[in-house]
């Protein structure tokens, strides 16, 4: 099967866009840890405890599935360039390698969306309690 330049191309919007859900991800941690640290200053309670422990992990999570997303995005477009130089075994054996980085970073989002749901129930707890 012969690949042209635009079999790797159309992983581009997605990618971006995958990047984009990665990012946002990030900011509302961010977003949560400036906020959990102001509580935290009042309050050390276990529970804080436990969030950010979950959020040290989110953060991990998140940083993984954003490099191998840019992986992808940089492994992608050199597959278009050794396509375009009429490398088509190179070019074809990058775009699975960027597949390959893509589903990763995709288990690393299932994993912080896991995490993320234990936040949750975290919360939950806390409601409970009072």
């Amino acid at each position: 099967m012969d690949m042209t330049i635009t079999t790797p191309a159309l992983l581009f919007p997605a990618i971006s866009l995958l990047l984009l859900a990665y990012t946002n991800r990030f900011l509302v941690l961010a977003d949560v840890i400036r906020r959990l640290r102001r509580m935290e200053q009042e309050d050390s309670s276990d529970i804080i405890t436990r969030q950010i422990k979950n959020l040290r992990r989110r953060l991990y999570f998140i940083k993984t599935m954003q490099t191998f997303g840019v992986l992808s995005f940089i492994i992608c477009t050199v597959s278009m360039f050794s396509l375009l130089l009429k490398y088509q075994m190179l070019g074809g054996i990058l775009f699975g390698v960027s597949l390959i980085s893509l589903v990763i970073s995709l288990i690393y989002s299932l994993r912080e969306v896991s995490c993320s749901m234990n936040a949750i129930n975290i919360e939950l707890e806390q409601i409970k309690e009072k």
